[in-house]
């Protein structure tokens, strides 16, 4: 017992001067470098307490008399809780701390505290209501296409249909393709001279269109690439909740004489909110978080016309290097989206106990 004492204390001392290895030795290295040792630290962190908590167990197996402690099963989750407070709590607080600096590449290493100043600056920003407005746009088509073509090739995938495996394999394509090459793939495809887009808009008589070359025809090229992109995704969440339905619901419809229109307004639907509602929040997460395709398709110093917020973000941090303003957006961003997500849960009622 005192071997497996002498264990913990020195799990626990080795944890105590890892975090204030943390605290103190990152202020002056740069975001990727305090980025890589965070991870490292984790890792070895993690292992430090995985290798505490199998000699403990290894213990309590060994001691027949020992009985249940409620403590055991955060012993296991302690690894992860740490871990996850690592690389999520700890760059999320720190992000709310560089929101209110002037950090920009001049100021990087003595940045100056200047509190609330970031957000008014953002607030008062003329480009605001037009990024978000076309952001609103884009979220809003991307989803609504995903789910609508998702759940009409689910429903077909869920019938016998000969060769289904093939046809699901050959649809979750796009979602398996890495997205950069899926992306420059079609960007060569919207090309003005060369692209199979507007060859096939001159077969039927339509103007060659200069994707590339306008703010709002790369912006409209960005939602189509997207689209194609999202939908094996909201089809593989449909696909799994048509087949956890009963078949018994459906034929007590037919005998009751429902039609196939009622019966997916009042059956399929209602059963499968609990699916699609979280589904739904997530890719609405990610859409109005992609920041791959609009920035493949325009460059990070497109014009204004194709960007939205997560973009605008991009550009400022990167290419104007100013670090404290783009926090300060991504603040803004972080909270719309957990009052976005929080609202559609909570008015869809999918959390309400026996639901779920």
């Amino acid at each position: 017992m005192n071997k497996m004492r002498l264990i913990n204390e020195i799990s626990l001392l080795a944890s105590i001067f890892i975090i204030l290895n943390v605290l103190f030795t990152t202020t002056e290295t740069s975001i990727f470098n305090a980025g890589i040792k965070g991870s490292l630290i984790a890792t070895a962190l993690s292992a430090i307490l995985s290798f505490s908590l199998f000699m403990t167990m290894r213990k309590k197996q060994q001691d027949k008399s020992n009985t249940y402690n409620w403590v055991t099963p955060y012993y296991f989750m302690l690894p992860a809780i740490l871990v996850l407070a690592l690389v999520v709590a700890f760059p999320l607080i720190y992000g709310f701390y560089l929101s209110m600096t002037n950090m920009s590449l001049s100021s990087f290493r003595n940045p100056q505290l200047i509190w609330f100043n970031n957000y008014l600056a953002v607030f008062s920003d003329p480009k605001l209501l037009s990024t978000v407005l076309r952001t609103v746009i884009w979220t809003g088509i991307n989803v609504f296409f995903h789910v609508a073509i998702g759940l009409l090739l689910a429903i077909q995938l869920n019938r016998r249909l000969p060769g289904k495996a093939f046809f699901r394999l050959l649809l979750i394509i796009p979602w398996a393709i890495p997205q950069y090459v899926a992306v420059a793939t079609w960007k060569g495809m919207f090309n003005e001279s060369f692209g199979i887009i507007n060859h096939l808009l001159q077969i039927i008589g339509v103007d060659p269109i200069a994707w590339l070359g306008n703010p709002n025809d790369t912006f409209i090229a960005s939602i189509l690439t997207n689209i194609w992109l999202g939908f094996p995704f909201m089809m593989m969440i449909a696909l799994g909740g048509l087949q956890s339905i009963s078949r018994d619901i459906y034929e007590a419809a037919d005998i009751d004489g429902i039609g196939a229109w009622k019966k997916f307004t009042h059956i399929t639907l209602p059963l499968l909110k609990p699916v699609m509602v979280p589904a739904i929040v997530l890719g609405s997460v990610w859409t109005f978080n992609m920041v791959n395709v609009i920035l493949i398709f325009a460059g990070n110093q497109g014009g204004d016309g194709s960007q939205i917020l997560v973009t605008q973000v991009y550009r400022l941090a990167f290419s104007f290097y100013r670090y404290g303003f783009a926090a300060a957006y991504s603040v803004i961003i972080f909270i719309l989206l957990l009052i976005f997500s929080f609202v559609v849960v909570r008015k869809s009622g999918v959390l309400k106990e026996g639901e779920l």
